[in-house]
């Protein structure tokens, strides 16, 4: 095993979306670790006061390649690493060990036509938020008492596709803007690769964030960790699934919440006739009575997004997982 290091800069990061076309950034082994820098704020910049600004994220930002640019999306993402032996139809298995903000500070912005309510908050607004690193808090609105506990995690992990200009916009099976709060450190997604090398990139770093994600923005801000890739031909899926330190959860995405529901319920009952041995009849019920379905998010238009939590302290001691 090789514990890589990966900086940010206008060479290793690219904004806007996915694509097998990028030159990969790092090249590891399977099982390899890497510590690595991600930066956000790209089109916000010139607005965000001096502790949001590096002189690396205002060089990425006046100063990045166009070949690096990949679609519309806003997101400022970090790589894409290419994994040797990875092959379309494998499983990547992302551990996250760290987690950790950069900076003292991140912005919230409010995007005309977007959001749960468009037509209620029709005009853009751009906040940025003080974060407390040493107590782990944001108070919001400042001055208010209101104290939101800082729950760090990275809103976009994801491998490439053979789409040459994919957004980073919406999630997929290719997982991407999953946004889902509960991936914190700890945690391991599992990703279905499509290219050779997989192409795996991160970013999109969130302090704080509720489910639901409703008005397009959680507390955004430069956000540093530490990752484990791991190649897992054992496994076979076609949509990410994550575990945490105490449940197990499925995702499904779709243009409504209905099928983004339908899809985690569809693939709560795969797992548990997998690794549990359930019929899926029983395993349909189980969900029912103990899987617990939430809203991840609803602005990453197209694609909503639900994800499914099972407690792994319900299964049978020694049930063989990941």
């Amino acid at each position: 095993m090789t514990h890589h290091i990966l900086r940010a800069s206008k060479e290793t990061v690219h904004v806007g979306g996915f694509s097998h076309e990028l030159a990969p950034v790092l090249t590891i082994d399977s099982g390899d670790r890497v510590d690595v820098e991600t930066y956000t704020g790209y089109y916000v910049y010139e607005q965000a006061p001096p502790e949001f600004l590096t002189p690396v994220l205002m060089d990425i930002c006046q100063n990045l390649p166009s070949a690096r640019k990949v679609a519309g999306g806003p997101h400022l993402l970090t790589g894409p690493i290419y994994v040797r032996g990875a092959k379309p139809g494998d499983v990547l298995e992302v551990k996250l060990e760290t987690i950790t903000p950069s900076l003292p500070v991140g912005f919230n912005a409010i995007r005309s036509g977007w959001g749960a309510l468009p037509h209620q908050f029709t005009q853009p607004a751009l906040r940025f938020i003080p974060l407390d690193l040493e107590n782990q808090i944001a108070e919001f609105p400042t001055g208010s008492g209101i104290k939101i506990p800082l729950k760090p995690f990275f809103g976009i992990l994801g491998v490439a596709t053979s789409q040459s200009d994919r957004s980073s916009v919406p999630p997929g099976c290719y997982g991407g803007n999953i946004d889902n709060r509960h991936l914190q450190a700890g945690s391991r997604i599992f990703l279905p690769v499509f290219v050779p090398g997989a192409l795996f990139s991160i970013g999109d770093g969130h302090a704080a964030q509720g489910d639901g994600e409703v008005n397009v923005t959680a507390i955004e801000t430069s956000m540093n960790g530490t990752i484990e890739l791991t190649l897992r031909p054992d496994l076979q899926l076609t949509t990410p699934i994550a575990e945490t330190p105490t449940d197990i959860i499925t995702m499904g995405f779709g243009d409504t919440l209905d099928a983004a529901l339908e899809m985690a319920l569809s693939n709560a009952i795969a797992f548990l006739v997998k690794f549990a041995q359930l019929s899926a009849e029983d395993a349909y019920v189980l969900c029912s009575l103990a899987v617990n379905f939430h809203i991840t998010q609803v602005v990453n238009s197209p694609q909503k997004g639900v994800h499914g939590m099972l407690a792994k302290s319900i299964l049978p001691e020694g049930t063989l997982l990941f």
